[in-house]
């Protein structure tokens, strides 16, 4: 009489463990194919803004050359020879500017002034410019080419921090960049920063139309 109590009960704990197994395999693989999908889709359209961005800096507006930008605007371009990034950056750091590019934080200076200038970007969708920021070592370089000079920076270290730490945007005692994203891949928990300071300064190079 217990065993067959026990077989209805089996049964049903048969099925629900084959109902989560498969709304798993399903949940699971609705997330793959949104990544796969949503990564060439994002990439495509920050191509398109990249392009736009560069031909903005051909010609850009004198408040940009006069360190006065605006949110929106194309401020220069950033070049990480080791991790093979060659990025145009925009002002400001909202959603909708950093699906452009590399986006500098408003509220810090530009590169090449005194105090900490801070520019932040995406590692796994819209072109992920800053994926591999992880992989920066120490005296690595980090270009970054205005419209009123080129800046170059040697990289001190990579920290991951909390993403609330506003700490890493304080200036120091001397002209510093960070570079901020996402950590780990795919999950906005925490930050990984790269930090640099100014070693050279160049000047403005000659654009061509």
């Amino acid at each position: 009489m217990t065993q067959l109590r026990a077989q209805p009960i089996r049964v049903v704990l048969r099925f629900v463990a084959s109902v989560m197994m498969v709304s798993g395999i399903l949940l699971i693989s609705d997330a793959v194919v949104t990544l796969a999908w949503q990564e060439p889709v994002s990439a495509y359209f920050s191509e398109r803004q990249q392009v736009k961005l560069e031909k903005a800096l051909i010609d850009p507006p004198a408040r940009v050359v006069r360190k006065q930008p605006l949110r929106g605007d194309a401020i220069g371009k950033i070049v990480i020879p080791s991790i093979g990034v060659s990025e145009y950056v925009v002002e400001g750091t909202d959603a909708d500017n950093l699906r452009k590019g590399p986006g500098h934080y408003p509220d810090t200076p530009l590169p090449g002034q005194k105090g900490t200038s801070a520019i932040a970007g995406h590692r796994t969708t819209y072109g992920a410019p800053f994926r591999k920021l992880n992989e920066l070592e120490r005296n690595d370089r980090i270009i970054l080419e205005m419209p009123y000079g080129t800046f170059v920076y040697r990289v001190d270290k990579t920290q991951v921090v909390d993403d609330s730490a506003l700490w890493v945007t304080r200036p120091v005692g001397h002209p510093q960049l960070v570079l901020t994203a996402c950590h780990p891949l795919y999950s906005a928990a925490q930050r990984i920063v790269a930090f640099a300071r100014l070693t050279e300064r160049r000047p403005a190079k000659v654009r061509k139309a």
